[in-house]
């Protein structure tokens, strides 16, 4: 079954340039005009990857993904005219998976697109010659790898498709320490100074989420080591 792509974006031209590129690649393709549209299809319909614009008509993209995100993981990305680092990092902050402005190549936008669909296959890794287990055991804390979940004590915790991405790199290598730079190549497969901040609002979220969805100190296992970057230690549970 081909993947589903829901494009919300109030101009047309942009609507249809994309749909035309993202169906040569064999995805099936919805459209929405308006914010109450998009989200009620996202709310209806499980879509693999959502490319979600800003500034919509009758709601804007920030209460979209706001919304969305109290409710599904589904991938989403943002294309966004307001590209400043204070944009974008407020757009991780929120739950967004990745981030284009505008303009851009609807090139860049379909490697965008699969790059994330192909993390969230359950078969499919970001770096195929590291072998792993298919659970990851540490104390309180449970990665299953194919089914994409996080278990602790009080349940699953529930993370997007990049916050998982990022904890299962880290894990994979327990106690080692990554760069930002590192961290960013190897998730979101693309190296960019002005965009490190995105770990930080990453390994935020996933602390809050921690704290948020278990009674455990399970947060305390991403370690930031002040002036390198961040590290994986199931003992500081």
């Amino acid at each position: 079954m081909s993947e589903r792509i829901l494009i919300v974006d109030d101009e047309e031209r942009i609507r249809k340039l994309l749909t035309m590129y993202l169906e040569r690649e064999g995805y099936i393709v919805d459209e929405a005009e308006d914010g109450l549209t998009g989200l009620d299809k996202i709310q209806n319909i499980d879509y693999s990857c959502v490319l979600l614009d800003i500034h919509l008509p009758k709601l804007n993209g920030t209460k979209i993904l706001r919304e969305v995100r109290t409710m599904k993981a589904t991938p989403i990305i943002i294309i966004s005219a307001k590209g400043d680092e204070q944009s974008r990092v407020d757009g991780f902050e929120m739950g967004a998976d990745d981030y284009i402005i505008k303009p851009f190549s609807p090139r860049e936008v379909v490697l965008r697109v699969k790059a994330i669909l192909q993390r969230t296959k359950r078969s499919v890794f970001y770096i195929p010659e590291f072998s792993v287990k298919d659970v990851l055991v540490f104390n309180d804390l449970i990665i299953d790898v194919n089914a994409h979940k996080v278990i602790a004590p009080d349940g699953e915790i529930n993370l997007t498709p990049k916050e998982f991405d990022l904890l299962l790199f880290l894990a994979k290598s327990p106690e080692k320490v990554f760069k930002r730079s590192e961290l960013l190549k190897a998730v979101w497969n693309y190296n960019s100074y002005g965009d490190l901040r995105t770990i930080d609002t990453h390994i935020k979220r996933i602390r809050r989420k921690f704290e948020e969805q278990s009674s455990s100190n399970i947060s305390k296992m991403i370690v930031t080591v002040w002036g390198k970057g961040y590290m994986f230690d199931a003992s500081k549970n």
